[in-house]
């Protein structure tokens, strides 16, 4: 797997998250599964971070 490919997952799995969330809340969904949905999206936005930065440190070496 490429480095793009590691970034464009890593953000797709965020953005994916991210519009369940608001779709759940949307429909008056659990207030339970949106909250567990949010924190997920700050976890996955954190090794979305991390996978960025390692791509722009491994290109720069």
């Amino acid at each position: 797997m490429s480095a793009n490919q590691l970034v464009l997952l890593a953000c797709l799995a965020v953005a994916g998250v991210l519009l369940f969330g608001l779709v759940n809340m949307m429909r008056g969904g659990s207030a339970n599964l949106s909250q567990k949905l949010m924190r997920l999206r700050v976890l996955l936005q954190f090794v979305a971070i991390i996978v960025i930065m390692g791509v722009v440190w491994w290109r720069a070496a």
